[in-house]
């Protein structure tokens, strides 16, 4: 059974690097953990697309149920999912994300 939303998520996380599912957008964040998320980002000069859930039900049920992950943000990095707001947060406190990312080959301002 072939599934639009899916397809539509595999097709984002496949064309770009680095890609949030968060609500609202990077400049306008709708949640305070989407907030949370973007500013860990952009403090590492990450460039990443943001796809706002708001805009579609299909695609903030869908990305759930992709994800087998109940809640948004979710970042992805290279196709492979990271997770949401708290493992983020952690991960860039103890230093992992930026590991993870270098050797994801994804460009940060910041050396690990």
């Amino acid at each position: 059974m072939e599934n639009p939303v899916a397809e539509r998520i595999q097709s984002e996380i496949t064309a770009t690097d680095v890609v949030l599912f968060m609500k609202g957008t990077p400049v306008f964040p709708q949640c305070g953990f989407s907030a949370a998320v973007v500013q860990v980002l952009t403090h590492l000069g990450v460039r990443f697309k943001g796809v706002n859930v708001l805009d579609d039900p299909g695609l903030r049920q869908g990305i759930k149920e992709f994800s087998a992950w109940p809640t948004i943000p979710q970042l992805y990095v290279k196709g492979e999912f990271v997770g949401g707001c708290d493992i983020v947060r952690e991960m860039y406190q103890t230093g992992e994300l930026t590991e993870m990312l270098n050797t994801k080959g994804v460009e940060t301002q910041v050396s690990a």
